[in-house]
């Protein structure tokens, strides 16, 4: 399935690229509403691993709920889930490396 990226509306040395996993049993929306002039959400189901780019000054929220609410569980900052650095940070960087696709949160 094609995923539409919202364009980032902050300078590419502040971009960490992110990795979030539902670890719940529940279908998750997570949110990124605190960078001005941009919106990030997705929803994310049980098991599922969302690689995303933010900014390093980015909150996760993660909601979740039943069919007309919605509880905020965590709000996580993106420097917990950075899994790499922006493009020319990484260029030295084993991409291929299994600890590379590990998020620094668990």
């Amino acid at each position: 399935m094609a995923q539409t990226l919202d364009p980032i509306p902050f300078d590419s040395t502040d971009t960490v690229l992110c990795c979030y996993v539902n670890s719940a049993s529940k279908i998750q929306v997570v949110r990124i509403t605190n960078i001005q002039n941009w919106y990030f959400e997705r929803v994310v189901f049980p098991g599922q691993r969302l690689m995303f780019e933010s900014s390093v000054k980015g909150q996760l929220e993660v909601h979740s709920g039943a069919m007309a609410s919605s509880i905020l569980e965590d709000t996580i900052p993106c420097t917990r889930l950075i899994i790499a650095q922006a493009e020319n940070e990484v260029a030295g960087a084993a991409i291929g490396s299994a600890d590379a696709m590990q998020p620094v949160h668990s």
